[in-house]
């Protein structure tokens, strides 16, 4: 067994992506999962690129027999690249911005299943194999829109919330298995996601899309949002021996918009 595996849902752009790379730098093999395999064959070649080792594949987290068919490939690969050791559940959507009584149930659901049965489905997978193995970091991406409010926003608000409770409860019941169990919980990342979300803020609150900008930077005391690099360097440091004293911890990666 020549390394250690790092599993990243969502990993065919944006955040994930970067963790995808990160995770690679450090000496993790990486099996890169998503949804589309198109975007993953760019994920695999940055990794590749870089010298690290990539594995795609396709992986819907909304599905327990997607999850359990992507679990049971890399259990298949262990022999030859290595275990499973850490297992980054960063897959979500950023759902439907509508006050509460707009929003339908099948909206509701959609989010939840991604953004918080996703993880549960994902961690669920390997839980048993880092038990077998007394070792692991398990990192979900949760959000500090789980902390604060965001107009609009209550299915994503209430999903990351549940991220965190579910990060700290699973952090008491894998500590003695020699597991830990933490949450990263990013700021308005740059990109083409955040980009979208406040053209949706500034049209439901019928504000300018400077001004929505600004209600992000403006909490922020370094004044400005958060890179990709910046979150999945937090991931790494998480998956690594460096951080092994701490779990149940939801990171803040916001340039201080959220303090707590």
């Amino acid at each position: 067994m020549s390394q250690r595996i790092a599993v990243v849902t969502g990993a065919n752009r944006g955040i994930g992506r970067a963790i995808a790379v990160a995770l690679a730098a450090d000496g993790f093999a990486v099996a890169a999962a998503a949804r589309d395999p198109a975007a993953l064959g760019d994920t695999a070649a940055e990794i590749e690129k870089a010298g690290g080792t990539a594995v795609p594949l396709v992986c819907d987290v909304q599905e327990e027999a997607s999850v359990a068919a992507m679990a049971e490939q890399l259990t298949r690969a262990d022999e030859t690249l290595g275990p499973v050791h850490t297992v980054v559940a960063n897959a979500g959507t950023a759902g439907p911005t509508a006050p509460l009584h707009e929003i339908t149930l099948d909206e509701w659901r959609a989010t939840l299943a991604t953004d918080l049965d996703g993880v549960f489905l994902t961690f669920r997978a390997f839980v048993p194999g880092l038990i077998a193995r007394r070792a692991g970091s398990l990192i979900a991406i949760s959000s500090m829109t789980g902390k604060r409010p965001l107009h609009g926003r209550t299915p994503y608000a209430a999903a990351k919330l549940g991220v965190i409770g579910l990060v700290r409860t699973l952090a008491v019941e894998l500590g003695p298995h020699g597991i830990r169990v933490n949450a990263v919980c990013p700021g308005a990342v740059a990109g083409p996601r955040i980009d979208e979300v406040i053209r949706r803020q500034a049209a439901a609150r019928g504000i300018g899309e400077d001004e929505a900008l600004a209600a992000f930077t403006g909490s922020s005391p370094l004044g400005r949002l958060v890179e990709a690099d910046e979150v999945a360097r937090a991931c790494a440091f998480l998956a690594s021996d460096a951080a092994a004293a701490i779990t149940g911890e939801d990171l803040n990666v916001s340039a201080g918009a959220v303090m707590y």
